[in-house]
């Protein structure tokens, strides 16, 4: 006859399955997790090089891409945003220069006002922007904000004219963060001002084209006017 495990020896058993059943799935979650790390990696590096290919057009916006997602990051966590939410801010502040990979090289380089036909080149660029990281599912939340970066809070901006809070947030992110490096930079038709006197411009524009509570987050971020 079969000897008869005990009921001490099957619950001894059953628990070392069970336990290394429990160690089994934290190898899979850590494996799943360094992979979604290394995606990202990944894609901030496709990102960034696109950025950099574009920026290598025009001398004056070199290093902006980068700047602006680094900023948009910090502004967003400041905002307290979910991590995930403040990765997707990210990336479309470093994806906002390729939209101007439609735009030609005059008209980026132009040291005078751009004409009307010139703007409206200019006023497409977040549109291409968007329609080029579309097609990439994980990049769908970063094309809705590189879509509507320019629009301003007092329905003024481009291309689709959004007031206040029809902007999505990620968007109203990007444009603070993408105004002050735009200032803070030498640009063909001026010089880069004082980054006071750029923290000053937000102020001013809080609650009419910026977004009031985003630029309050970007200043304690980049520094308080008059600190």
């Amino acid at each position: 006859m079969a000897t008869r495990v005990a009921p001490a020896d099957e619950l001894a058993v059953a628990y070392r399955r069970l336990n290394a059943a429990y160690e089994q799935s934290l190898r899979y979650a850590e494996d799943v997790r360094d992979l979604y790390v290394r995606l990202q990696r990944s894609i901030g590096q496709s990102l960034l090089g696109l950025a950099n290919a574009i920026e290598a057009k025009d001398p004056y916006t070199r290093g902006h891409s980068e700047r602006v997602g680094g900023w948009s990051r910090r502004i967003a966590a400041r905002l307290r945003l979910s991590p995930a939410d403040v990765e997707i801010v990210g990336q479309a502040g470093l994806s906002t220069t390729s939209a101007k990979i439609g735009v030609p090289e005059p008209i980026l380089r132009k040291r005078g006002a751009l004409d009307a036909a010139e703007w409206t080149v200019m006023r497409r660029h977040p549109v291409t922007g968007a329609q080029i990281v579309a097609p990439f599912e994980h990049l769908a939340g970063a094309a809705v904000v590189i879509r509507h970066h320019h629009e301003r809070c007092d329905g003024s901006g481009y291309p689709d004219g959004l007031p206040g809070a029809a902007i999505p947030l990620g968007a109203r992110i990007v444009a603070v963060a993408d105004v002050f490096d735009a200032l803070t930079s030498e640009r063909p038709y001026r010089a880069a001002l004082p980054h006071q006197s750029a923290l000053e411009h937000l102020v001013s524009e809080a609650g009419t084209t910026l977004d009031r509570d985003v630029v309050e987050a970007a200043l304690a971020v980049y520094g308080d006017v008059g600190a």
